[in-house]
């Protein structure tokens, strides 16, 4: 038998155990969840950013998170858009390209947030797109069709998300909503904020903010200086959000994405993906320090798919890339048309490739680009987006660049997205799941069962 001070020494021994084993378990609990979404950010586009800001061995803030897996991409078509994979990150549901969080015969799928908001935590979804395009849209919204702008911004304020940053102004006025949307949201409580400035002086108060920085989709980060933009950036609204929602005792969930690295990488726009990577980056790093003070905060990085193929190859021109300084898209703005409207003249094609990519251009390689912009089916030409691809196409086949060719993207029906999977990095309380292959709707199931009580 043992003596009573060698039972005491026992006894408290397993205390000791048992209090680690509960202290442990109640700084596991997941209060608050960070999902960071980097639209078409495949690895090539991680590589290609890692390599051009800082080298071949360079890492990014997120390839230093502790936990890391692979997620498969497809929809019920195959290759996806970002509706789909929106929706099955979102709902852990496979559906078609387009929908937004509904099945096959329209009725609604809940997500992750609506899973949030149930256990009484404060929501919120930020983009450099417009609040209302694909993937933001997926947590917060149900329709048949990504296009409906107007209704889904209707019912990202019927569902009471309490921080809405990022593009898509048009889509809350009259014209497209019906109502005037920001004149309803002001009078449900939140504070509208429509630049940098104004999201800066923000306070919590009621926790409740809509910020409408442009129109349509946000500026590009190369761009903004040129058109004098007033736009916070990602790493601004995404600190704001934190700020705001991490008020609420019960916690919350945030949802940021960085858009317009897909929109760079389907113009196969090297510079472009990287600024807008860097910018990604630099609040993914935020995150993970905020989770870090505070504890019991899940941050997870991942994108929806991969866009374009990219891939750093050996003979690509790293200081030619990185001294383009605009879009291709803007470089597009600045074409001159022809007086029949429909192809752009010789000179400014060749003028603005030499100025913003100091590329020489021959005539005939001028009018083979002006033959590739023009629509097929009543010859006008194609959107200034669209112009912006067949600049970045041609600027990175001079330059090297590792990705799908525009001759394959033209026949793409989602403009470029591939079948790659895409990488998964992440931080805090049940991260160790988001480890080995899996599929974005089991992807979905660990955010969910992360948040059950």
């Amino acid at each position: 038998m043992l003596k009573k001070s060698k039972r005491l020494m026992l006894v408290a021994s397993l205390f000791l155990v048992f209090a680690l084993i509960f202290t442990a378990a109640v700084q596991a609990e997941v209060k608050n969840v960070i999902l960071m979404i980097g639209d078409g950010m495949g690895i090539g586009q991680i590589d290609m950013t890692r390599y051009m800001a800082g080298g071949k061995d360079h890492k990014l803030e997120l390839m230093k998170l502790p936990n890391v897996g692979l997620m498969m991409t497809s929809s019920t078509e195959g290759v996806t858009d970002s509706a789909a994979a929106g929706t099955a990150m979102a709902t852990g549901h496979k559906v078609y390209n387009g929908a937004v969080a509904v099945n096959k015969n329209g009725a609604e799928l809940d997500s992750v947030l609506d899973y949030a908001e149930v256990r009484n935590k404060s929501t919120g979804i930020i983009s450099t797109n417009t609040v209302t395009d694909a993937t933001p849209a997926t947590f917060a919204a149900s329709v048949k069709d990504r296009g409906m702008g107007g209704k889904i911004a209707k019912q990202i304020l019927n569902n009471e998300v309490e921080v809405v940053l990022g593009g898509g102004r048009e889509d809350f006025m009259k014209e497209e909503a019906g109502t005037d949307l920001i004149a309803k949201a002001k009078e449900m409580g939140y504070q509208y904020v429509s630049n940098e400035e104004q999201l800066k002086r923000v306070v919590p108060m009621n926790g409740k903010i809509l910020g409408l920085f442009n129109d349509s989709y946000m500026n590009y980060i190369q761009d903004r200086e040129e058109v004098d933009s007033q736009e916070p950036s990602l790493l601004e609204m995404t600190t704001k959000a934190i700020d705001v929602l991490s008020e609420d005792k019960d916690g919350f969930f945030l949802m940021a994405e960085g858009a317009r690295i897909d929109h760079a990488a389907h113009a196969a726009d090297v510079p472009g993906v990287v600024a807008e990577t860097l910018d990604f980056d630099a609040s993914v790093k935020y995150a993970v320090d905020w989770a870090r003070e505070h504890g019991n905060t899940m941050v997870v990085v991942v994108a929806d798919h991969e866009t374009l193929g990219f891939s750093v190859t050996e003979p690509i021109k790293k200081e030619a890339l990185m001294n383009i300084k605009v879009s291709p898209e803007y470089m597009a703005g600045k074409l001159v048309k022809t007086e029949s409207g429909n192809a752009y003249t010789i000179e400014s094609i060749q003028k603005v490739f030499k100025k913003y990519a100091d590329i020489s251009l021959t005539e005939a390689e001028a009018r083979e680009f002006n033959s590739n912009i023009v629509n097929e089916d009543d010859g006008s030409l194609y959107y200034q987006y669209k112009v912006g691809w067949q600049i970045g196409s041609v600027i990175a086949e001079k330059n090297n660049v590792g990705v799908v060719s525009a001759e394959v993207r033209a026949k793409s029906d989602t403009g470029g997205h591939t079948l790659n999977s895409v990488p998964i990095f992440a931080f805090g309380p049940e991260t160790e799941k988001f480890n080995g292959m899996m599929q974005n709707t089991e992807f979905a199931e660990i955010l969910f069962e992360a948040m059950r009580p």
